[in-house]
């Protein structure tokens, strides 16, 4: 007998659809359904997606996509993670007394990405017209979306604010002087007359191709980005620091920069080749947990049990202190990416998994890295401040905190899309006037102290947590999973994998497994906190669990059964059978296919 799941495995061969929204994913099935591929009906559910989950994600964000193109039978990644502008140096952020950028305002803000990424997939991956893919979030922008329980919390919380210090915004999110309840029908009319704007623009054009170039010259050195300029020009905003700052956001910082396709890096495991972005972002940690693991026979732990939970989440504690040090941007800094994921390496690391739960930040010393490990570690002694750190995903904890969506695309021709947009949420930045969105929050992942990987310089891409996932079994490109969730993302995406590939889960039945994570290393959003030995564990692990791992000495949280991670998955078998499955936490995302 098949063990309970909360909801079907979804199992079809026409075309599987997954994301963190029930109505992104029916949109992106309807883009299948009228001969889209994979590629268009991702871009399509990522606009829907900042329409119907604003606090999450939006236009100004930023976009990471691990993607399997059938036609060149080759894995990639887009990179549509923005850079820091030309005004963004630390001597700037410095004399405007600050030694953390802060979390949201102005001066946290890169050049917005996504709107790049989405027009590279659609130009060279996709089949669809510029209009094709937007006329969705066109129409729940301009005829109204039920309005999430979350985002009408969110502003709501937020409306004093608004009112004080983001004008722009209070009239954006409460219209008429009101906050929409939950499940009311909500417009976002201005943001509906940009994307008709940026349409019209493009069909000046004739031809896709041309019109998708015409679309990113509209945003980027258009009147998207002029109208950005002209606000920031004179904006001067209160943020978390709790002053008012201006931005240093230019049109020169948009009109030069352009989306890019990169090469993926990748770890064997298993049977498996795991294929994630650069140390630009948090990928590799994903990489070297598993190399630290792989001398563990994790197969014979209860996937549910304490010595699963324990000895993956040391591990990952060995890998995030790791991240401290030595990821960033490798066109500013050198990543010993090879050394890091090397066996040798990942020998000596495993010996630091123990009984007991470590409450130190441990990072190996690379050799001829010892400089920058040692000014790494001053600084978070000085700067990483011990205490409770924010948790996006979580509604116990700072509802001012944006997070992140995601979404899992496979066709009927073995093309596969695993992507995670953020960025750009309601409570990141004030609307600018005329656009109907606002800009990112990114730059809180750099430090303003120099001579780090992650030191804030222009042009230099923060190190984001967004780390979409896709694996190939025995060469074949086969899975493609994620989730949101900032620092936790590598942690969640971690244990639904070796679930599933460990114990022989499907994919529903893993992602419905008891969730974990650790705030042990410092956090990658202001104000860049750590708590040693945490870990949150959900009570669906049952208090026997959850007591074998206070005695291995977790400081131990329990969060509410069913309240941890969104994970989202797709799978293409061999014999061209897909598969999809999604959450059932928080009561959103939704997996389709036929």
């Amino acid at each position: 007998m098949t063990a309970f799941t909360t909801r079907p495995e979804i199992l079809g061969t026409f075309g599987v659809v997954t994301s963190t929204h029930w109505i992104a994913s029916a949109v992106g099935m309807s883009i299948l359904e009228k001969g889209g591929n994979a590629f268009d009906a991702a871009v399509a559910t990522g606009f829907v997606l900042q329409i119907v989950e604003p606090h999450l994600c939006g236009p100004g964000g930023d976009m990471p996509a691990v993607i399997y193109s059938k036609r060149k039978d080759k894995v990639e990644v887009i990179c549509a993670q923005g850079p820091a502008p030309a005004g963004a140096t630390i001597e700037h952020y410095t004399a405007e007394g600050l030694s953390l950028i802060p979390g949201d305002g102005l001066l946290a803000t890169v050049i917005p990405g996504s709107f790049d990424g989405w027009m590279l997939m659609l130009r060279d991956y996709g089949s669809m017209s510029v209009r094709d893919v937007l006329e969705p979030a066109i129409y729940y922008a301009e005829h109204g979306h039920p309005m999430l329980p979350r985002v009408s919390a969110t502003i709501k919380g937020l409306a004093t604010f608004f009112e004080k210090e983001w004008p722009t915004s209070y009239e954006t999110w409460l219209p008429g002087g009101s906050a929409p309840e939950a499940h009311a029908n909500f417009r976002n009319p201005v943001l509906a007359e940009t994307w008709k704007r940026i349409i019209a623009e493009a069909e000046v054009k004739s031809g896709r191709e041309a019109q998708v170039q015409a679309a990113r010259d509209a945003f980027y050195r258009g009147f998207v980005a002029e109208k950005i300029d002209d606000y920031l020009k004179t904006a001067e905003v209160m943020d978390a620091s709790g002053n008012r700052h201006k931005g240093v956001l230019a049109a020169n910082d948009m009109a030069n920069w352009s989306a890019t396709i990169e090469e993926p890096l990748t770890y064997d495991y298993h049977g498996w080749t795991i294929a994630k972005i650069g140390p630009w972002g948090q990928g590799p940690v994903f990489l070297q947990t598993l190399s630290i693991l792989k001398g563990f026979d994790l197969a014979a732990m209860d996937p549910a049990g304490a010595d699963f939970v324990h000895t993956v989440v040391e591990a990952m504690k060995l890998a995030f202190a790791d991240r401290e040090v030595y990821y960033g941007d490798p066109d500013f800094s050198e990543i010993p990416v090879t050394h890091l994921l090397s066996e040798a390496y990942a020998a000596e690391r495993r010996k630091l998994v123990g009984a007991d739960a470590s409450f130190d930040l441990r990072p190996g010393i690379v050799p001829g890295f010892e400089a920058q490990y040692d000014l790494t570690m001053t600084m978070l002694g000085a700067d990483s401040k011990t205490g409770a750190v924010y948790e996006p995903t979580m509604a116990h904890l700072s509802e001012k905190r944006g997070d992140t969506v995601h979404i899992d695309v496979i066709d009927r021709d073995g093309n596969m899309v695993s992507v995670t947009p953020s960025g750009g949420w309601l409570q990141s930045s004030p609307t600018v006037p005329g656009l109907g969105f606002c800009l990112n929050s990114r730059a809180q992942m750099f430090w303003l102290k120099p001579g780090l990987p992650t030191s804030l310089a222009p042009g230099k891409r923060p190190r984001t947590t967004l780390t979409p996932s896709l694996g190939l079994y025995e060469g074949r490109p086969t899975l493609a999973f994620g989730t949101p969730g900032g620092d936790q993302q590598e942690q969640w995406q971690l244990s639904f994998f070796l679930r599933y590939i460990n114990h022989k889960l499907n994919l529903q039945a893993a992602i419905d497994q008891p969730l974990f994570h650790t705030s042990h290393f410092p956090g990658s959003f202001y104000p860049r906190t750590r708590e040693p030995g945490s870990l949150m564990a959900e009570a669906n692990f049952g208090p026997d669990v959850l007591d074998a791992l206070r005695r291995k000495g977790h400081k131990l949280t329990v969060a509410d059964p069913w309240t941890i991670g969104r994970l989202t998955a797709a799978r293409r078998d061999a014999d061209g059978l897909l598969r999809a499955a999604a959450t059932p936490r928080l009561m959103q995302a939704y997996a389709i296919g036929r």
